[in-house]
């Protein structure tokens, strides 16, 4: 008696299970222990699930079963088999994480965790649970691949079941599918999970297209056999004439791949669908090359459409030889050339490794790639929002790639539109974060030019340098934006820490004391109070603004009974213009040394910068406890951004002429803008807009003495908010 015979015959119950009896035929790969494991497992799930039913009206273990069979298509191990058939147990039965622990051990009740929908957590809506329930899935994948296989395969079921549901639901959880799960199966190199995905997808997401292209097939399918079948044999009998052991698929077309290659291309429908594929799989890598050569003998290639993915691989692992030919009549022909080991490495992905023992390094190319693509996201998982991990991972997803070199001959890949800094963070994280310029095949390019496929980059460093907050508006990977702002982020944070000390100490200068006067037993009780676990923490929350200083300050001596210092002189926060990010100047009346400047704490930003005279005051004033006294600190040495307004004559050259007086005096300007005169003045005039760079007010008023001394200048101004 057979194993499957045999648990019929001890379970009457399997025998009512169709799904199950056949899930049992598939499993002759593994050992009986490891079935007896997944036996266990449908008992214990058809009895949690006992009563339960679809939306469809079947019994509800009917799903797990389903699963657990796609699973086994991929001959994955026992663990993730039985974790498939319990992974709703949890949620939708009574069942707990210790009894499945109990029962199946660690590592089967770990992987059903992994699988389990996020439902004990509350969202504002629905875009925050998906998002978060999506880097639930990614941060588990971190921890075993196996996650997402199951997660995968649960989704293929779902797809397949999708009638049940109301037409809204269906097209939610169709473009999702499209979004996220069919790229995450591409990116793990499983091809034929990832097409049945996104077939599904594409008809519940998008049901008209989808039918208009399905009859439009349907209608050239007679033609396209007889064509098909024709160059089939012309190709195997080519091939076999020379020697070569070769099986020849025509590749069957599919609809959303069609769909796509009309909307990337802007073709029409019809130009989309006389493209015939075929795939050629021989023996070894050599016999790839050769039979490239026949092929290109038998039929014109186009120009500038074959691409060698068996040298430099795909970001998932994925190998073969591609190219486009001049077919009969002029048709169309895409051919796929590769290797037994690599068709089914193609197909199977990262699930491959279960299916066989690697013979060689090759074959667990995609274990290795997806590992690497993992060890990124474990990387990136201390990103605090949601939204920015999913963004962080959604750029991986869809590896638009192009194939460039170090200088010692490496080959990375990064996505299409990467620059030269993005180059550098996938050299190394403190590449990255030290690099000054690039050389792209020995020329100096700067940094942030997009490299192309083909170019030899090359990063020069230096110790002192540190990520620029600009370098986030153009980097295109996910590796490089993250590093960037956790540096900004690091760094800001430090600013803030700096800046909040100063000012808690000059709130406390006014109590006649100091922080380190305030006993600890107070400043710890005051932490507790704050709910902080730190000073450090109070210290960054005054410098961001999220709490004032001169209220600290009240709260630390009031206890102590020390009341204001009428004798202590009024201290001021000294500004040196190198205080990054936690200190900002008004753009609204621009402040520079030499200025009377008033200190204005904004939540979350830290202190702004205004001048005494600024217009905003008034507004301001309604605020004073969130004044603070500043003042310029002597021998600055930074530039600061001024506004000038000059009002001209107009005539052809003025612009130029103020702009040389203005170099001439030692500025530079940064941006300029030009409004025509009214009506009042006959439109002869024009009002010329300056924001230079000075060091001072001495450099300003040397900047305007030159300026007015101008034939044709009739007032130059500073204006203030």
């Amino acid at each position: 008696m057979d194993y499957a015979a045999s648990i019929r015959e001890r379970l009457p119950g399997v025998r009512k299970s169709t799904g199950f009896k056949q899930l049992l035929t598939k499993l002759d790969y593994l050992p009986d222990s490891q079935r007896d494991v997944i036996v266990e497992a449908y008992e214990f799930g058809a009895k949690a699930h006992a009563g339960q039913r679809r939306m469809s009206g079947e019994p509800y273990i009917s799903h797990p079963v389903a699963v657990a069979s796609i699973l086994a298509d991929l001959h994955l191990d026992s663990e993730s088999i039985a974790a498939a058939i319990l992974h709703d147990v949890l949620e939708d039965t009574s069942t707990d994480m210790p009894t499945i622990e109990e029962e199946f051990g660690t590592e089967i009740a770990t992987l059903v965790d992994g699988v389990s929908k996020l439902d004990q957590l509350s969202f504002n809506n629905r875009t925050e649970a998906q998002v978060e329930s999506f880097r639930k899935m990614m941060l588990a994948m971190v921890e075993d691949i196996r996650v997402i296989l199951v997660k995968l395969a649960d989704r293929l079921h779902n797809m397949q079941t999708l009638d049940a549901l109301p037409p809204e639901k269906r097209r939610r959880i169709a473009k999702e599918t499209l979004e996220i799960y069919a790229p995450i199966s591409n990116r793990l190199g499983i091809n034929w999970l990832k097409t049945e995905l996104e077939e599904l997808g594409f008809r519940y997401a998008y049901p008209f297209r989808s039918r208009v292209i399905e009859k439009t097939l349907q209608k050239a399918q007679g033609n396209q056999r007889q064509i098909v079948k024709r160059l089939s044999d012309r190709l195997r009998r080519a091939l076999r004439n020379a020697g070569i052991n070769v099986t020849v698929q025509g590749r069957k077309k599919h609809l959303y791949s069609i769909y796509k290659k009309m909307f990337r291309k802007k073709r029409a429908l019809s130009e989309v669908v006389d493209v015939f594929g075929f795939r050629l799989i021989v023996d070894d890598v050599d016999t790839c090359y050769r039979t490239l050569g026949l092929v290109h003998q038998l039929y014109k290639p186009m120009p500038g459409r074959f691409k060698d993915y068996i040298a430099i691989p795909r970001v998932n692992g994925y190998q073969s030889l591609h190219t486009t030919l001049f077919g009969p009549n002029g048709i169309p022909i895409e051919v796929q050339i590769r290797t037994r080991e690599m068709d089914r490495v193609a197909e199977g992905g990262i699930a491959s490794h279960w299916q066989y023992k690697a013979a060689d390094g090759t074959v667990v190319s995609p274990q290795a790639r997806a590992r690497e693509w993992l060890a990124s996201i474990s990387e990136i998982q201390t990103a605090t929002d949601s939204e920015e991990f999913m963004e962080h991972v959604k750029v991986d997803l869809f590896p638009d790639k192009v194939y460039v070199f170090t200088p010692r001959g490496d080959i990375l890949r990064l996505p299409r539109g990467a620059t030269c800094v993005d180059f550098a963070y996938a050299v190394h994280t403190d590449v990255g974060n030290r690099c000054v310029a690039a050389k792209i095949n020995r020329r100096l390019a700067p940094l942030r030019t997009v490299i192309k496929n083909g170019q030899t980059v090359e990063i020069v460093t230096s110790k002192r340098a540190h990520p620029n907050a600009n370098w986030v508006n153009f980097v295109a990977t996910a590796k490089a934006r993250y590093h960037i702002r956790q540096y900004l982020k690091n760094l800001r944070r430090d600013e803030a820490i700096e800046l909040g000390r100063k000012l808690l100490n000059q709130a406390l200068r006014d109590y006649g004391t100091t922080i380190r006067k305030i006993s600890r037993k107070r400043l710890k009780s005051l932490l507790e109070e704050f709910a902080l676990g730190k000073t450090v923490e109070l210290y960054e929350q005054i410098g961001l603004g999220e709490r004032l200083a001169p209220l600290v300050a009240q709260v630390l001596v009031q206890s102590s009974g020390i009341g204001p210092d009428v004798s202590a002189k009024q201290s001021a926060i000294t500004i040196a213009g190198t205080e990054g990010m936690v200190v900002r100047y008004g753009r609204c009346c621009l402040p520079i040394p030499g200025d009377d400047i008033m200190g204005y704490m904004s939540s979350g930003r830290g202190v702004v910068i205004h001048r005494n005279t600024c217009g905003n005051l008034v507004e301001f004033s309604k605020q004073p406890n969130k004044w603070i006294s500043v003042e310029w600190e002597p021998d600055i040495k930074t530039d600061f951004s001024a506004e000038i307004r000059v009002e001209v004559s107009h005539k052809p050259g003025m612009l130029a002429e103020v702009a040389t007086r203005i170099a001439d005096a030692g500025s530079n300007i940064e941006q300029v803008s030009l409004n025509e005169g009214d009506e009042e003045d006959g439109g002869q005039g024009a009002d010329l807009m300056f924001t230079i760079l000075v060091a001072d007010r001495a450099a300003l008023a040397r900047v305007i003495r030159q300026i007015r001394t101008l034939p044709g200048v009739k007032r130059v101004i500073r204006p203030c908010a």
